[in-house]
């Protein structure tokens, strides 16, 4: 059985709401997939309860490190930084990702008026990501725009 790691923000209802709804969707098309989701890791993250930050590390970091590959989401303003760090982690301990990054501003690339926005300050139409997580994702792992990709390289994984 392949073991995945699933690195999201989990901090707001909307981002357990939504990592619950992706989680699911792949638990339903990847029965035989073991999902490690940090957020239903009560002895780390209950918020009523306490672990110090040696023990979230030391929970989270044992779990991806037995990982077969990692799951990323790399929306939000900017990458939230625990997702960074343990992409941070798992490139160094040399395991794959695939990282989710949806924000719709990625569209219109060949739009003239976009592009020619890019010469004045402050106008970019499009979205900004960090290039350096950006690399350590691309060099041993893949970065897909929607959730179908990311379901069709979650199915190449596990195939080998």
């Amino acid at each position: 059985m392949k073991k995945v790691y699933y690195a999201a923000p989990l901090f707001s209802e909307m981002e357990l709401q939504y990592n619950v709804y992706l989680t699911d969707k792949i638990k339903a098309l990847y029965p035989e997939l073991d999902i490690y989701i940090p957020q239903e890791q009560g002895d780390i993250n209950d918020k009523n309860a306490y672990a110090d930050s040696v023990m979230i590390a030391k929970y989270d970091t044992d779990a991806l490190l037995a990982s077969d590959f990692m799951i990323a989401v790399l929306d939000g303003a900017t990458i939230d930084v625990g997702v960074a760090t343990e992409i941070g982690v798992t490139y160094q301990a040399g395991i794959p990702i695939i990282g989710l990054y949806t924000d719709s501003r990625q569209q219109g690339a060949t739009n003239q008026q976009k592009l020619a926005a890019l010469q004045e300050v402050a106008e970019s139409q499009f979205s900004y990501i960090n290039l350096y997580t950006v690399g350590l994702i691309k060099t041993n792992g893949t970065i897909v725009n929607h959730i179908d990709g990311l379901l069709e390289q979650v199915g190449n994984y596990i195939k080998g």
